[in-house]
């Protein structure tokens, strides 16, 4: 999310929100943002919102997502903003709705349904490149 230069821009019980300036190395062959930073933006924030209702000492790992692309991604910014529409012991359904702004105008460019897994007891994977290079 880093590289992508993803920003957080909202997170509360149940709910998260994401945001990416443009960049033309974030772009398909028609200039608009390509389907897969839509993807990932509307897949990450559905993850930290479905992480938000999970209990302490877990993690979160998404199981499946649909997506569908509404209209062409183009602006000078894309958001994507996740609710939590069904919390579940294991299995947490979350709705991300994707929008890209351009002079002062929204425009709804994706909607995806994503399921997400609480895993109890596991820790988080990540680690630096300086860590893995390391172990």
């Amino acid at each position: 999310m880093e590289k992508l230069g993803v920003e957080l821009r909202g997170l509360g019980a149940g709910m998260c929100e994401l945001a990416v300036a443009f960049d033309e190395t974030l772009t398909q062959q028609h200039g608009f943002f390509h389907a897969g930073v839509a993807a990932t933006l509307a897949d990450n924030a559905a993850g930290y919102a479905g992480y938000s209702v999970m209990p302490e000492g877990s993690t979160v790992l998404t199981t499946e997502f649909k997506i569908n692309l509404l209209a062409p991604a183009r602006g000078e910014m894309m958001r994507a903003r996740a609710v939590v529409i069904k919390p579940g012991r294991t299995l947490v359904i979350v709705r991300s709705e994707v929008y890209c702004s351009a002079g002062g105008e929204e425009t709804h460019v994706a909607t995806a349904l994503v399921t997400t897994m609480c895993l109890l007891d596991k820790s988080d994977m990540l680690k630096s490149n300086s860590e893995r290079a390391t172990t």
